[in-house]
């Protein structure tokens, strides 16, 4: 932990999704924070966020902190831990209520009763598209600033988020750019990426490369059924997933071979824009039978399933980071993956890369890889055999010294 940084962690993430029975990546990331730095520093470590109805900051410590060990447990249990799940709700609840936010000079004034020089440290994006907030902790507490960027593909591809969302994404990485004392990315792709940005706003803070962490629950392989070969694709139902080509794919696999094609398995929860995907899912009675959909799986129930399949499906269009394909790995399962620079990154040797525009080819690497005697397949796991998993221990371990550095360098 960085010496005599008082750290300043917005956990508005968290307290936007403590409701939520199975979380996202960015949430995952944001508790693993949350929990490194209770369980390193909680003597110099406070805690900010926003409500619902816009007011920021400083979160009553002992009720935030009983908030990330609630989540971490509701998260990870398989089957749901109701108790964990109430103690969040009268979590978020409290913090709700009893309106223990202090904004402006109050902020300012707890911070200097902390000690330490503070750095706010933000690793979710939420709200980075009010500026005015991190200028006035900048201004009145003297705090820096360093930043968990995920990626920046709502301005690469507008086509693929919502309407508005480009725009409100680009005011986000502006707040980064701008302010930024130290900016942290999940790989070297992101970082390039983010770099225009920077460019923009003539600043060249440092920008650190820190692979994110992969935590995987160990237990027994379970298929779904036992009786056929599967595949898993995990990933919101969005358009820039893809979805689109592997239902198709799946439906020349049923037209081919009927009952005896391989399982397609779908983890995630829907998105938007995809109603021609949901319409295929739950209409076309070819893929009846052989496409399953899962949203609300626990990260113990994915690993299982993720651990039973002949290979991880990732046919993306754009992607920061891969952490389906870490995860993947961890388990010793193949991946199949778009050739794009995030996911050759994060697969390095081991992955097989394909067009995420030609539908034959997946086809083709679906049917090898469903076989027993599958020499592709044998060939990937014998790569993946000396892959070394990225460890948050690692990642924490780079995190912490540069914000050490910032506390001590930064104007």
């Amino acid at each position: 932990m960085p010496v005599g940084c008082h750290i300043v962690l917005d956990l508005s993430r968290l307290m936007s999704r403590a409701e939520r029975a199975v979380p996202t990546g960015i949430d995952r990331v944001e508790l693993a924070y949350a929990e490194h730095f209770i369980a390193a520093a909680r003597e110099r470590l406070s805690f900010a966020g926003m409500l619902s109805w816009g007011r920021f900051g400083l979160l009553d410590a002992p009720t935030a902190i009983a908030l990330v060990a609630a989540l971490g447990t509701v998260w990870r249990s398989d089957p749901p831990d109701r108790e964990a799940e109430q103690a969040a709700a009268r979590a978020i609840r409290a913090l709700r209520r009893a309106r223990l936010l202090r904004g402006g000079l109050g902020l300012a004034a707890a911070l200097r009763r902390a000690g330490g020089r503070p750095v706010y440290l933000h690793v979710s994006h939420h709200h980075l598209d009010r500026p005015e907030i991190v200028e006035r902790l900048r201004q009145r507490a003297g705090a820096r600033f360093a930043c968990l960027v995920h990626d920046v593909i709502p301005v690469e591809f507008p086509e693929y988020v919502r309407p508005g969302h480009a725009v409100r994404h680009a005011a986000r990485m502006a707040t980064v750019a701008r302010f930024a004392d130290l900016v942290i990315v999940n790989s070297a792709a992101t970082r390039d990426a983010f770099r225009p940005f920077l460019e923009r706003a003539g600043r060249t803070p440092p920008v650190l490369v820190a692979p994110l962490g992969v935590e995987v629950p160990a237990h027994p392989v379970i298929a779904p059924d036992g009786r056929a070969p599967y595949f898993v694709c995990v990933g919101t139902i969005e358009p820039r997933k893809n979805h689109l080509l592997l239902l198709n794919v799946w439906r020349r696999l049923a037209a081919e071979q009927g009952r005896d094609a391989p399982r397609l398995v779908l983890v995630g929860q829907r998105g938007w824009e995809n109603e021609q995907v949901i319409d295929m899912i739950e209409r076309s009675p070819a893929i009846q039978g052989l496409v399953e959909e899962h949203n609300g799986l626990s990260d113990a129930a994915m690993a299982r399933l993720i651990a039973g399949a002949r290979a991880l499906l990732l046919p993306s269009f754009a992607e920061g980071y891969g952490l389906p394909i870490v995860e993947a790995f961890a388990l010793g399962v193949p991946v199949l993956c778009t050739d794009m620079p995030a996911f050759r990154e994060v697969a390095g040797a081991v992955a097989e890369f394909l067009d995420p525009l030609d539908g034959p080819a997946w086809r083709h690497a679906v049917l090898d890889y469903a076989r027993p005697d599958s020499a592709r397949r044998a060939a990937q796991c014998q790569r993946l055999a000396s892959w070394q998993a990225p460890r948050w221990a690692d990642h924490f371990a780079a995190v912490d010294a540069a914000l050490e550095d910032v506390a001590r360098t930064a104007g």
